[in-house]
């Protein structure tokens, strides 16, 4: 009998309100440095530190897969937002590895400082990778992390940015 081998992924979460050119900088950096089968981004329903979302949830998966749609070995996976509430970290890691390896999880510099207020973050912590891309302005402070990679990012942008500008615009 053969044992069949599940692929290796990173996961790339996050509201993607809205996706940007940052993001994908990102994805094409981690394709380029992992060893994996897969890089799989998943867009949030609703971030669980946030009460609200600039775009709905489903504005945000089709801008999502619309800028990744041409990029090899990338899936775009609605999983958080067909569950239609804000998802924890743990409950989408543990969804993603009864059907892949899931090697890395991959986050903004922005998330470190208050990484250890997620959701059972010690389980996530003994599980995976994380894959950290630099952000201006925020600092590297790695202590809590069992394992990591730095992923040097050149793209200062953010969503919020996006948005402010769009907002300026509009007025």
């Amino acid at each position: 009998m053969f044992k069949h081998r599940k692929e290796s992924v990173a996961l790339f979460g996050g509201s993607f309100d809205p996706p940007h050119f940052g993001h994908r900088e990102i994805v094409k950096s981690v394709l380029e440095i992992l060893d994996i089968d897969k890089l799989i981004v998943v867009p949030t329903f609703l971030n669980p530190f946030k009460n609200k979302s600039h775009y709905s949830p489903h504005k945000r998966l089709i801008l999502t897969k619309k800028m990744f749609q041409n990029l090899h070995s990338v899936e775009i996976n609605d999983y958080e937002i067909n569950q239609q509430k804000s998802i924890k970290t743990q409950q989408t890691l543990k969804y993603f590895q009864q059907l892949y390896s899931v090697k890395y999880f991959i986050i903004g510099a922005d998330n470190l400082k208050n990484i250890d207020k997620w959701y059972n973050f010690e389980y996530i912590n003994t599980q995976i990778t994380w894959v950290i891309a630099t952000r201006s302005g925020y600092e590297l402070d790695t202590s809590k992390l069992r394992d990591f990679k730095i992923l040097k990012v050149d793209a200062p942008i953010s969503s919020t940015e996006i948005r402010n500008k769009k907002d300026s615009i509009n007025i």
